[in-house]
């Protein structure tokens, strides 16, 4: 037996200066998926959150928060500055990361209350 979705438009219609106007501006979007991309991975998640709550952080220091080596956490760090969403800078033999800028600390930090959010009014 087949359910009936309620959540789909019974009729078929749409409003032609709505799409119109919208249409042309989805290019906006183009490369966003990107970093959408960088951080759906839980551990460059982990690793972003990790930077909301320290300025920098030492690759090897990194590697230790988030349980791995340090090849691991450098691949993982790597990504996310080739994302544009970390910088780093050398001092001496060491290598120090923190979030590219505000707007990649608000991204994480509004997906996390998001989730909380969800948590909190029952939607998960």
């Amino acid at each position: 037996m087949k359910t009936k979705e309620l959540d789909v438009c019974e009729v078929a219609c749409f409003d032609e200066a709505l799409v119109n106007r919208v249409t042309p501006r989805l290019q906006d979007t183009n490369g966003v998926e990107l970093l959408f991309k960088a951080l759906a991975d839980a551990t460059r998640l982990k690793i972003a959150y990790a930077l909301t709550l320290e300025k920098e952080m030492c690759v090897c220091d990194v590697a230790h928060v988030i349980g791995s080596t340090t090849a691991t956490a450098s691949h993982h760090l790597r990504y996310l500055r080739n994302g544009k969403l970390a910088k780093y800078r050398k001092e001496g033999k060491l290598v120090f990361y923190s979030l590219a800028d505000d707007h990649v600390h608000q991204l994480v930090n509004i997906a996390l209350e998001h989730s909380k959010e969800g948590i909190s009014h029952g939607t998960r």
